[in-house]
């Protein structure tokens, strides 16, 4: 945690810490307050209890703050939940596809890995499908999951911070060997990548064009 290594990654941490912060402050309300009326209203300090009829500014104030902080909570959500819908211009397009019990990569020109290989800070966009059940996309580093459904395409999209490798799970079982879809998202430079996708293609015999030509970083 906190060394996120996408768009999202330090909003998503943000967002945790505020979500914790505000339960811990929540809880350690509630606690404090059972413990005094525990003393203060005890039966040896009030043995004729007395009725309450209610308290109308008491009762607007515990209805006001919960909802003001359950209200703030939800625009956080919100707000990081429309930045991983909006995709910048001219992205790096990917199909996936799942499967029991695997992933593939399919690029442009038709090259296929079982290992997603993506340009350094190049806006990628995945088109997500799924061959059988239910799966789900997730890549922790990114803070993001999206899930792949069948008969429907869903889209996700990222952009790399460094050269590195990623992991990626399946985070929807999916039958007896769901633990077995695990692969990585592989981040090269420019021209690594390049050089990847060009002996790629012609070991698959597809026709190499540079996708850095199309996606460019923003």
């Amino acid at each position: 945690m906190f060394q996120g290594a996408s768009p999202f990654a330090d909003f998503v941490d943000s967002t945790f810490l505020v979500i914790v912060g505000i339960s811990l402050l929540v809880l350690i309300g509630l606690l404090i307050t059972m413990v005094t009326f525990i003393v203060r209203y005890s039966r040896a300090k009030n043995p004729h209890p007395s009725n309450i009829e209610g308290n109308v500014p008491l009762e607007i104030l515990w209805t006001v703050i919960p909802l003001a902080l359950f209200m703030g909570m939800f625009y956080l959500g919100w707000k990081g939940y429309v930045t991983t819908i909006d995709v910048p211009e001219n992205p790096l397009p990917i199909t996936v596809t799942a499967r029991m019990w695997s992933w593939t990569f399919e690029y442009p020109n038709g090259v296929k890995t079982d290992t997603l290989y993506v340009p350094l800070a190049v806006p990628v966009k995945l088109a997500l499908h799924s061959l059988d059940v239910n799966h789900s996309l997730y890549i922790p580093a990114f803070r993001i999951k999206k899930d792949v459904i069948p008969n429907r395409v869903n889209t996700m999209w990222f952009k790399t911070s460094a050269v590195a490798s990623y992991d990626i799970a399946c985070a929807e079982y999916c039958g007896l060997r769901h633990s077995y879809m695990y692969t990585k998202v592989v981040s090269k430079d420019s021209t690594d990548f390049d050089n990847w996708y060009r002996e790629e293609s012609q070991k698959q015999s597809k026709p190499y064009q540079s996708l850095l030509s199309v996606a460019v970083p923003k």
